[in-house]
């Protein structure tokens, strides 16, 4: 029987924050103990890509698939596709053959043109001094002469990805150095995602985004009142909410929302209210990226009275089996998965064990906060307006998207404000 080894993809997600940046980008690890081995390769010149449409096309089409599989009727869920995107895809770097096959059709794009596409769109993100996404990636290999890791997979997401690169025991001190890489990589929002390491554990690989941010218009204290939600399990809960007038008003034959800008309209949160007739669950369950776009492209230009509530959670899911539902089951198939690529390891295979996703986000009166971490573990086994309204005093998605490409890097419901 063909013997099997493990490896660790640690994808840590978005942070987002409401407080005034003031030019507070996110720093380079202060804690981490590990050497970085950077030093020894150098990232190569990409040229960055000016048209994106096929890529937000494909982007969309993704966020969609992997927000409606990750639905739990009643439950709150919030999940990061840009961030699960990009540690995929530094994994598919170091996939080959049907595996290979599979990761790209479910990207919607082939490898290469996914990494042109994430340096293109991650390059072009604006900056600013109240608004500010960035991201960071890394990669985390075990010292054992067994494995041998592939230059070419490192070289790639250097020059894509621009990943600090760690040779590490994976030891208790190896699993701090990555829990406070994730933790100083998320603003302290989310401050772990491994709890332990298994023997066969070979390599992680982290993405880390974080974004902070300030709204465009800030409710002010006389425009937060109590009013009352109307919960998916049927109880009516007593909560704060936010009253605004707002001027970007979205509709389509099923829906009606709202989209509230962060500071220089660069980022905004955008509000998804099914009709009265269609339960939210129905609503996902037709959407797809097209209808994302067409959504948000039917931004119109008038006066929206809007009532919105305070609102945080938590949400945390083992991904796996979407991804496979997705059409990726091979990267988890403990004698098919082909990660060669990647590297190899004497008389051993390398596959993907398992995909924990975890989020955080807080809506209130100065703008949004937020963070998301996932971990895939790769393991062993042998003029005169009309006034419109939107209050989102039932279940509700939301999306926080990139204004200039109209992409979400978050996408959630709120159908329970008190669970």
């Amino acid at each position: 029987m063909k013997k099997i080894i493990s490896v660790l993809l640690c994808i840590t997600l978005i942070a987002l924050s409401f407080s005034a940046c003031g030019g507070n980008p996110l720093q380079k690890p202060s804690k981490v103990k590990s050497t970085n081995l950077m030093n020894d390769i150098t990232p190569k010149i990409v040229h960055k890509s000016n048209n994106l449409s096929d890529g937000n096309s494909a982007y969309n089409d993704f966020a969609v698939a992997l927000f409606k599989e990750n639905q739990v009727n009643g439950d709150n869920v919030l999940i990061s596709p840009l961030s699960v995107l990009c540690a995929l895809s530094m994994t598919a770097n170091g996939a080959n053959n049907d595996t290979l096959k599979e990761m790209e059709k479910v990207f919607g794009l082939s490898t290469s043109d996914m990494n042109k596409y994430l340096y293109s769109y991650i390059n072009g993100l604006e900056q600013g001094e109240k608004f500010s996404l960035k991201l960071a990636n890394s990669l985390w290999i075990k010292n054992d002469n067994n494995f041998t890791v592939n230059r070419d997979f490192l070289q790639t997401n250097a020059n894509y990805h621009d990943a600090e690169i760690y040779s590490v025991p994976f030891d208790n001190d190896t699993l701090k150095d990555v829990n406070t890489w994730v933790k100083e990589n998320t603003d302290g929002m989310i401050p772990n995602i491994i709890d332990k390491f298994d023997d066969e554990i070979i390599m992680c690989l982290i993405n880390a985004l974080a974004f902070e941010a300030e709204w465009a218009e800030i409710y002010r204290e006389d425009q937060v009142n109590k009013s009352y939600f109307y919960a998916s399990n049927g109880k009516t809960q007593n909560v704060d909410f936010m009253f605004n007038e707002e001027y970007m008003y979205l509709s389509d034959k099923d829906a009606t929302g709202f989209m509230k800008y962060y500071a220089d309209e660069k980022y905004a949160f955008v509000a998804v209210l099914p009709n009265e007739n269609i339960k939210l669950e129905d609503y996902i369950s037709n959407l797809t990226g097209e209808k994302i776009t067409r959504f948000i492209d039917s931004a119109e230009n008038t006066t929206v009275w809007t009532r919105m509530p305070k609102f945080q959670y938590e949400y945390s899911a083992d991904i796996s089996d979407i991804l496979m539902n997705m059409g990726m089951p091979s990267a988890f198939d403990v004698d098919n998965a082909d990660f060669t690529k990647m590297g190899t390891y004497t008389n051993k295979n390398i596959y993907i064990n398992k995909v924990i996703h975890k989020t955080y986000i807080s809506v209130a009166e100065k703008g949004t906060k937020a963070g998301a971490a996932t971990a895939v573990m790769m393991a062993s086994g042998s003029a005169m307006f009309e006034v419109k309204k939107v209050y989102l005093d039932k279940p509700f998605m939301y999306m926080i998207i990139d204004c200039e490409n109209n992409v979400p890097f978050f996408i959630g419901t709120v159908t329970d404000l008190e669970g």
